[in-house]
């Protein structure tokens, strides 16, 4: 399994047209690297590249200032992240999260989690801190957090609108509730402090998309309380 990286984020800050909760500061924001308030975010990426790793459109909707910084910023190794020193960890899907942070795109239901991977995930949730994941990324939580509530958009086809639609029934499988939400909508399992958004399982113009992405990252800010 390839090693797994995360990208730890100092200060994480909604792009300013997702209505970011800092809107004063989103344009110096992109200019600057100046210190700001705000929570210490952890975004777990899974490598590079559309087929194996993670979707850069739902890594860069994430955040203003980590976009420009997605291939040159500072990376830390998993192993490293803990809940001691971050607020909060979200999970970009893309096919990594289904083929280097787990085997769920060829265990399906029966897959295993990334060791690293498992314990973020347990001790964030242990600490009650949020966790947010969009797209594939939400299996994650489901195979870890047993019982947790998680979106990945709606639960048939629709001709084709949502091509993964299947992914739900893997998901209630797998012990977790799944919630149906559209793709500029963000699930918030508010005992579990979990939020997911559906991003590319749907088959959706680009700005519907980051308005999903958006709406997940805002409510894990909220959830942080920062």
């Amino acid at each position: 399994m390839a090693a797994v990286r995360a990208l730890v984020v100092s200060r994480l800050l909604a792009a300013s047209s997702f209505a970011p909760l800092h809107a004063s500061t989103a344009r110096a924001t992109l200019h600057s690297s100046a210190p700001r308030p705000g929570a210490r975010v952890a975004l777990v990426l899974s490598g590079c590249g559309v087929y194996d790793g993670t979707e850069l459109h739902e890594a860069s909707a994430n955040v203003l200032t980590e976009s420009a910084r997605i291939a040159r910023g500072k990376i830390t190794d998993l192993a490293r992240l803990s809940a001691d020193n971050h607020d909060a960890a979200i999970f970009p899907g893309g096919f990594g999260a289904a083929k280097n942070l787990s085997t769920f795109a060829v265990d399906g239901k029966d897959c295993k989690v990334n060791e690293d991977v498992e314990r973020v995930l347990k001790e964030f949730h242990k600490a009650g801190k949020p966790i947010g994941l969009c797209c594939i990324a939400p299996v994650l939580a489901a195979k870890v957090l047993r019982g947790v509530e998680v979106t990945v958009g709606h639960e048939q086809e629709e001709g084709g609108k949502w091509p993964y639609a299947g992914t739900a029934e893997a998901i209630k499988a797998l012990g977790a509730k799944h919630c149906v939400k559209g793709v500029t909508e963000a699930h918030v399992d508010q005992k579990n402090k979990v939020v997911t958004t559906p991003a590319f399982m749907c088959e959706a113009e680009l700005h519907h998309i980051h308005d999903g992405i958006g709406a997940m990252v805002k409510k894990v800010l909220e959830l942080c309380g920062k």
